[in-house]
């Protein structure tokens, strides 16, 4: 399945663009997404781990599933006062 991913703030940044595609195996999940958008961009390779996956505008954990029309966005945590 291709999947487009929003990349917000330091991710974007970091990327060099606000959407990136990936093909994913049809039984992929958040998990299997982070690794391969690390491999399509190693600059994100840093915030890997500490990224924010949404799935249709809900925060997901590693282990969700992903459909092929699903919307998904990426923000690195953020902290501030």
């Amino acid at each position: 399945m291709k999947i487009d991913i929003q990349l917000f703030a330091a991710a974007r940044d970091a990327a060099g663009d606000g959407v990136v595609s990936l093909h994913l195996s049809d039984t992929a999940d958040v998990a299997e997404l982070r690794r391969s958008l690390t491999n399509a961009v190693p600059a994100l390779a840093p915030l890997a781990t500490s990224l924010l996956v949404a799935v249709n505008h809900q925060y997901a954990d590693d282990s969700v599933p992903l459909k092929d029309s699903d919307e998904v966005a990426c923000f690195p945590p953020v902290s501030g006062g």
